[in-house]
This record gives structure tokens, sequence and C-alpha cells, in this order.
């Protein structure tokens, strides 16, 4: 077990910067927003470190774990950003919002690319949540597969009382764990769910007290790992598609992977 804090594994980092740090044990490797003086907020220099995390990935990692230093996992966007300035070196959003279309649109696509990897078919992913979740902070612990939180937790999505919408890849996976409605109605007040709900209604896989946060994750990994890859690429893919497929669609899915799985099992896989 890890102690409550800590990281899972103790290697030296594969990738520490601009408030990353990307750690490997063997089949698990841990991401950690590590700058909790400013409750893990968010710049376009994290999130492009949190991309670079995924493209540094062993092919030996089966579980990345996803967690926050400190009491909160991220307070989400740093305010810096609507400043007149913005960040030192970056377009500021007003600069953004002057340029044209298309710059805009590959800013924002650019930003978008530190949310999208945790779902790739050959990773299972997990939010160690603890502490507020807001805005940027949220739509990342929704970027991962799964999410154990806290009992502290509080998850906000405050775009839309900023005149902004959610864009960091999250409205997807929210409208999928809580339906429409629910979603519809976390977002558009900015109300804060806490640890009851967000377990209630599916944000939320399992909710412990904080001070066992780690070791659940840990132990969830462990229970991850015990099962073939192959076998879990394989569920995760069909399970992924599930929605966007029919049930007959879903039937010859499921047959083509069961097909392919007696195939490697017989030894006669590619």
């Amino acid at each position: 077990m890890v102690s409550p804090g800590s990281e899972l594994g103790g290697s030296a980092p594969v990738l520490d910067k601009d408030g990353v740090r990307l750690t490997v044990d063997e089949a698990v490797a841990t991401v950690t927003l590590a700058n909790p003086a400013k409750r893990n907020a968010q710049s376009p220099a994290l999130w492009r470190a949190l991309a670079e995390a995924g493209r540094l990935l062993p092919g030996s990692v089966r579980v990345v774990v996803l967690r926050g230093e400190g009491k909160s996992f991220s307070a989400g966007l740093d305010r810096q950003a609507f400043t007149p300035e913005g960040f030192d070196g970056e377009p500021s959003f007003i600069d953004l919002a002057r340029g044209e279309d298309d710059v805009l649109d590959a800013t924002i696509a650019e930003y978008q690319e530190a949310f999208t990897w945790w779902r790739r078919s050959d990773i299972v992913s997990i939010a160690a949540v603890q502490g507020h979740a807001i805005g940027a902070g949220f739509q990342l612990a929704l970027a991962c597969d799964l999410r154990i939180a806290a009992d502290d937790v509080q998850f906000a999505m405050r775009e839309t009382s900023l005149g902004l919408v959610p864009d960091l890849t999250g409205t997807h996976p929210l409208v999928g764990l809580v339906g429409y409605a629910r979603a519809l109605e976390i977002c558009a007040t900015g109300r804060f769910v806490q640890a009851p709900e967000a377990e209630r209604v599916g944000l939320a896989n399992l909710v412990v007290p904080a001070d066992q946060l780690d070791a659940s994750v840990s132990d969830l990994a462990a229970a991850l790992l015990a099962a073939p890859r192959d076998a879990v690429i394989e569920t995760k893919a069909l399970l992924q598609g599930a929605s966007a497929r029919t049930y007959e669609e879903q039937r010859t899915a499921e047959r083509a992977a069961q097909g392919r799985r007696l195939r490697d099992l017989a030894g006669l896989g590619d």
C-alpha cells in the first residue's frame, strides 16, 4: 500500500515540469498535478505537459492514475488567464478572441489534447479526486475512465457562470454519466456536487474517507491488473462503442471480439 498523499511507485520521474509529474512503476503510471500552493490551477503550459505525459507512457503501462497534490485535486483554470496580459509567452483570451477563427479553433484543439488520451484503449485511467475539482479540474477528472473520490470532494462546472462553456472535452462524459437533464443543471448553475451525490449519480465509482483515497486507488489498480491485458482492451473497446451502436451492431461486435480472444487463447492469433 502507499501512504496517503504519496504516488504509486517510487521511481524517478519520467517527466517533471510545469506542474505535472509522471512516474512509472512497471504497469502503473502516476500523473500528479504538482502545484498544491495554487490548488493545482491549470494553464496552457500545464496542458502541454499533460499531453506530453501521455506521449511518454511506456508500452508496458496498463493503468494510469491521475492525482493532485495537496488539499485540492484542481481548482480549475488559473485566474491569470482572465487578465488582459494572460500568461507569459501565451496569447491572452482577448488576443485569441480578436484573432482568426481557424487560429482560435486550433488553439482550443491543442488545449484539448491534454484531456483526450486518458481513454485510450490500451490503458485504464483512474482519477483520484479530493477537495475541489472545479471547471477544468472537473473536466480532467471526467477525462479518465474511472473516478475514486474522497468524502470531501466538491465537483463544479463554473464555465457557464463566467460566460463560457466547458470546452475541454468534459461535456460528452458528463452527459454519459449523469444524463442530459442533470448535466445541463450542473453546468448551467455551476453548483457544487458533493461526495454523496457524486456517488449516487455515477460521477464517482467509489467514495472513501480522504485518508483512504490512495490505498483505494492502489487496490483498484491491482484489481484491474489481475485480468489479462488483451481481454481488458477488448472489453473496454466494446463498452466505449456500445452507445453508438444498435443492439444488433453490439452483438456483432461482441462476436468479433470474442472470436479474436478465442483464437488468441488457442495460439492462433496474428
